[in-house]
């Protein structure tokens, strides 16, 4: 790529498509919950939340990111505060919430990402070190209280 170029933003009206106009039987959006949770500035700890399916730009944009250029670990900020698009009663999400996340909660996400967008789904086959039986679990995780 050369120096220069710039890649605009997608108009509001697609990226409101990806949200609210999902096509019959393609899931884009997928629930999670953090194993730590994110905590802002009033101590309110924010734990589910929302990530969608990327797209191409949004694999592309982050590149002329100047932070990204430094320093290219910040990629993965950047990409995954372009796709979640909700974290409990935030729906601003941005790099620098990330970058004060736990890197538990950075790594699940990171995770959840390569998960939906790689294999189209949260689910993953486990075995119990007890019994040794087979099942499959939902990686994104259950709201509390819920199984």
């Amino acid at each position: 790529m050369r120096r220069g170029l710039s890649l605009p933003e997608a108009p509001e009206r697609e990226r409101s498509a990806h949200r609210n106009g999902e096509p019959q039987g393609l899931r884009t959006e997928f629930d999670f919950v953090l194993p730590r949770g994110y905590v802002d500035r009033q101590g309110t700890v924010h734990r589910d939340g929302t990530m969608r399916l990327a797209t191409a730009r949004d694999e592309l944009v982050p590149l002329f990111d100047d932070r990204v250029r430094e320093h290219g670990e910040y990629l993965t900020v950047v990409l995954l505060a372009r796709v979640i698009t909700r974290l409990g009663t935030i729906e601003d999400v941005h790099a620098g919430m990330l970058e004060d996340m736990f890197a538990a909660d950075v790594a699940f996400l990171q995770d959840l990402y390569r998960r939906i967008n790689q294999e189209g789904h949260t689910r993953t086959a486990v075995c119990c070190p007890s019994c040794q039986h087979e099942f499959t679990v939902d990686m994104a995780g259950d709201r509390p209280g819920e199984s």
